[in-house]
């Protein structure tokens, strides 16, 4: 689950995820696909470049709560 907005400054950049992987998939680079996307200042980027999904991993426990 990609933030909605930027931990730094507050920008909404949730809507400019899918894009920003079909992009990614296409062969671009990070920069290319960023630049594309008019991402310019560098706490939004480093949103982008550092995002790991980590959902499935927490799925697996679940069950174990409560």
């Amino acid at each position: 689950m990609f933030p909605v907005r930027c931990f730094t400054c507050g920008a909404v950049i949730a809507h400019l995820w899918e894009e920003y992987k079909k992009k990614l998939a296409e062969g671009k680079s990070p920069k290319e696909a960023l630049d594309e996307l008019g991402i310019e200042r560098y706490c939004c980027r480093r949103m982008f470049l550092t995002y790991k999904s980590i959902i499935n991993e927490v799925a697996r426990f679940k069950g174990a709560v409560g």
